[in-house]
């Protein structure tokens, strides 16, 4: 279910447009990645708190990074062709951590095996490190029961999902959504439910396209989203291609609210207190 903002989350969003300070009380500067780096912080942080013996053995803990799963593998058969993974634009990340799995959208490629500790040792100023570290996060959480579903949804999940995101928007006070990233069932049924003119939608790699009879704008530079959009949803995959601080630093500034969607987020949303999204993931 989606959940309201927690006063966490109410203070990072603070925390952007006065540039001022975190829960935490530590000074922070505003540079990319700044997201992720509490995020880590905080992760760290709950390890510890099972004790220093625990925690130096969950540092030896295997973490094994197989391969980015292929598109069957991910999400099956959806029933469409033009979900950014079948078209070769990203790939699913999966870790294991104790036997748990936990994944992250990237589009970054590689195999990756090591311990816990290697993952916390990995820099966070490149995708394939951040999506090494998000899906580990992810399945760590996972094991430590603090999240419920780690692994993204298969079949007809991605249909259910935006159905029943649709249904939940009804319930809500805005005039114009905004998407960014993306996420083509979802787009379909907002503008099928909605009709173009209440929907708006930016994407990195679709920029400049038409889809569902509506112009897909830049994912980097769409001020318009923020400036006419009363609910934002923005995939969960920004946290892991860097341009997550930018974008919730424009929904701060003009006051909007932002429902992250998809499973890469659903471990940084639990420790930052985010709303998030992500109904058909197990």
């Amino acid at each position: 279910m989606l959940a309201l903002w927690s006063v966490e989350a109410q203070r990072y969003y603070e925390a952007i447009r006065h540039r001022d300070t975190i829960s935490s009380k530590r000074e922070i500067t505003m540079t990319g990645g700044e997201l992720l780096e509490e995020t880590k912080r905080r992760f760290i942080q709950l390890l510890k708190f099972q004790g220093d013996g625990v925690y130096r053995r969950e540092l030896q803990s295997e973490v094994v990074i197989s391969r980015p799963l292929s598109a069957l593998e991910a999400i099956g058969d959806p029933g469409r062709d033009d979900f950014p993974i079948i078209r070769g634009k990203e790939v699913l990340m999966q870790a294991t951590f104790k036997g748990v799995a936990g994944q992250a959208f990237t589009a970054a490629s590689g195999d990756f095996q090591g311990t816990l500790g290697d993952v916390l040792a990995l820099p966070l100023d490149e995708n394939f490190g951040r999506a090494v570290f998000v899906a580990t996060m992810n399945a760590a959480l996972r094991c430590l029961g603090k999240i419920e579903k780690s692994v993204h949804c298969r079949d007809d999940g991605p249909k259910r999902c935006s159905t029943l995101a649709v249904d939940w928007l009804r319930d809500q006070q805005w005039e114009k959504v905004g998407l960014v990233g993306l996420q083509p069932a979802i787009l379909e049924a907002l503008v099928k439910a909605f009709g173009r003119e209440r929907v708006m939608v930016s994407d990195l790699a679709e920029a400049g396209s038409e889809r569902c009879g509506i112009r897909v704008l830049d994912g980097l530079k769409s001020p318009e989203i923020f400036e006419q959009c009363q609910i934002i949803l923005i995939t969960g995959s920004t946290i892991v291609n860097g341009t997550i601080d930018d974008l919730l630093e424009q929904a701060a500034e003009h006051n909007r609210r932002v429902v992250l969607f998809g499973v890469t987020i659903a471990g940084a949303a639990y420790l930052m207190g985010l709303e998030s999204w992500c109904a058909c993931s197990t």
